[in-house]
């Protein structure tokens, strides 16, 4: 992982700096530098809509300035890891929810406002698209977690546990979304019982790589890119998480052994997922620094 010497913080930092949007320098200073909170909540505001929703590219395979579901739970995660997860400036995110949900009360994963801006293949752009676990699983989970109440809550929280308990096949994005909703919702026991069976789920549908020295060998699944392989790691990205619970210490340790010797020669984590389009990828691989970076710090790494 690290090269001539020299820490792999300080090779992700010299990568961010070279390639990174504001917002990620801000990030990356803020989790790694000792950066001010207000410098990150300055730059995340340059994404935010006149409707209370974010857009811009917040998450750079949806490009246009509409707001979006998933640019906006992009949004909750920065105010969340900065400690600025609530009051009025959540409140407008959750009238922004309101709005865009469907029938349901749950969140679409692209509202149809996306149509004729340019997005990735693999992100489908519907006239009447539905509600999806997701879109609307990790926001649930995030809300609950930093205790807010809203009346939004209450049918998209009822439509997560209907979702994640009748899973009976899935794949590892849905499967993340799921453990973000377990994972901060209140009923710790149901829950952890919902948690146990998808950890189940997930090992015996073969959507984790337990040993990534095998990685090559495992399928992927249906839609996804060569090699878009998901490791104990990004189910369990802290030690608290659900997921944890689903992995023994040596399978943990392999797969942060594999994420930790990841980091490419320019300092930066690769995607895993489909490029589509120079930009996006630009844009993404800093997040993915960043949050391996932080994965790292949370199991005990050293990374400077």
């Amino acid at each position: 992982m690290a090269g001539n010497g020299v820490s792999p913080l300080a090779r992700a930092e010299h990568f961010v700096w070279l390639t990174a949007r504001v917002l990620e320098q801000r990030r990356f200073a803020y989790h790694f530098l000792g950066g001010g909170a207000d410098q990150v909540e300055t730059a995340l505001t340059a994404y935010l809509g006149e409707d209370g929703g974010f857009g811009h590219a917040l998450e750079p395979d949806l490009r246009g300035p509409v707001s979006q579901p998933l640019h906006t739970a992009h949004a909750l995660r920065v105010l969340e890891s900065i400690g600025r997860c609530g009051g009025t400036r959540v409140e407008r995110i959750c009238r922004y929810l309101t709005e865009v949900s469907a029938k349901d009360g749950a969140l679409p994963a692209v509202h149809p406002s996306q149509r004729g801006y340019p997005a990735a293949p693999f992100v489908p752009v519907l006239d009447d698209p539905p509600s999806e676990l997701l879109a609307t699983g990790p926001v649930v989970g995030l809300l609950h977690r930093n205790e807010v109440w809203h009346a939004w809550l209450f049918r998209a929280t009822d439509f997560c546990w209907a979702a994640v308990e009748s899973l009976r096949t899935s794949h590892p994005y849905e499967i993340q979304a799921a453990v973000a909703f377990l994972d901060g919702v209140p009923d710790r026991s149901r829950a952890q019982a919902a948690a146990d069976r998808l950890g189940r789920l997930a090992r015996e549908q073969g959507l984790v790589v337990l040993d990534p020295a095998g990685r090559d060998r495992m399928p992927v699944a249906p839609g996804y890119a060569p090699g878009e392989h998901h490791f104990a790691y990004d189910y369990a990205r802290v030690p608290d998480s659900l997921a944890r619970g689903w992995f023994t210490d040596e399978e943990m340790a392999r797969s942060l052994d594999f994420l930790a010797a990841e980091q490419q020669e320019d300092g930066g984590w690769p995607l895993r997922w489909r490029a589509w389009a120079p930009g996006a990828v630009l844009e993404a691989r800093p997040l993915v620094t960043i949050e391996a970076l932080r994965t790292l710090r949370a199991y005990g790494r050293a990374i400077d």
